[in-house]
């Protein structure tokens, strides 16, 4: 992608979200310090999939069993407060450390408040997207617009890709074989999938699933933002990809974005590889897992111990 185009794309959404400017730091300046007040996770060793209970393991193997899923609340999912890594992104192998804030300049996010007030918000918005023509040929061959689902005071938001053919069917995201398996590890994560909320990237699916075009992206962000600005999410997955490049703005590939939190407003951001790749990749599923552990680890819940 285009770096001056991905970023002329994302001033123009930050934008239609309300954003007026852009404060300007130099960082030449003497009385310039990074940030380095955020709070983040005590670095995880590598577990591999072996290390995992029994339940976990099998459900990241395709063979899903019976997990516990207690309620996630602000009291058993507090996030552990370690000193932060102020290393820079390297080439060494991602290993599940605090990494650098890479994208300060994204505004913070906020919600409205209530719940009927995000509820409505949403709504506002998918009728938007259900109306939008902005991407003629995706208007023209779409069975209808896949706006997002979940819960609208969720701590988590999942982001996908793109609608697929079972998708534009039903209008809901993830609900083909590759949404199977991200519910076999949402299970074995120990959440529930009504406790997220999850949408796409693009709100229509591609003609033959192909990938989406930078035009796409940049036409459908604006709902995006609208979605992370109403939900206010303490945590965002991307799964895959074109997910994490095009929240976070970058073209530094998904193999260096992994292991280890960014951050976008006021949310960690974790990017691991999609359910899809999954299916055709079955040896990545250990590198998911680690991720997955990576991240409820950040949130109090310890998916190495037994339930």
């Amino acid at each position: 992608m285009n770096p001056v185009r991905l970023l002329r794309q994302h001033l123009q959404s930050l934008s239609g979200a309300g954003l007026s400017h852009i404060s300007r730091v130099d960082p030449t300046r003497s009385d310039f310090q990074p940030r380095t007040d955020l709070p983040g996770a005590a670095p995880l060793s590598l577990v591999s999939a072996l290390d995992a209970p029994a339940a976990a393991k099998q459900v990241l193997e395709g063979q899903p069993e019976a997990a516990s899923s207690p309620t996630l609340t602000k009291a058993t999912m507090a996030p552990t407060k370690a000193a932060p890594n102020k290393n820079a992104l390297s080439k060494e192998p991602a290993t599940h450390r605090r990494g650098p804030i890479l994208f300060e300049s994204v505004p913070a996010l906020r919600s409205p408040g209530s719940l009927a007030e995000r509820q409505a918000a949403l709504a506002v918005l998918a009728d938007k997207v259900k109306n939008c023509t902005r991407c003629s040929e995706l208007a023209e061959t779409r069975t209808q617009t896949v706006f997002g689902i979940g819960n609208p005071q969720a701590r988590i938001v999942f982001i996908g890709e793109a609608p697929g053919a079972d998708e534009d069917k039903q209008g809901e995201p993830f609900v083909g074989k590759a949404g199977q398996l991200l519910n076999q590890i949402i299970a074995a994560s120990r959440l529930k999938r009504e406790e997220i909320y999850i949408c796409n990237v693009l709100k229509c699916r591609p003609p033959g699933n192909r990938l989406p075009l930078e035009a796409e992206c940049g036409n459908c962000r604006e709902f995006l933002l609208g979605q992370l600005a109403t939900i206010d999410p303490e945590y965002i997955v991307c799964w895959g990809t074109v997910a994490s490049q095009n929240l976070l703005s970058t073209t530094i590939t998904i193999g260096k974005l992994r292991g280890r939190f960014l951050q976008f407003g006021r949310a960690k951001v974790l990017c691991t590889y999609h359910p899809s790749y999954l299916l055709r990749n079955p040896a990545a599923k250990k590198d998911v897992w680690k991720d997955m552990q990576f991240l409820m680890a950040d949130m109090g819940i310890d998916l190495a111990a037994k339930s």
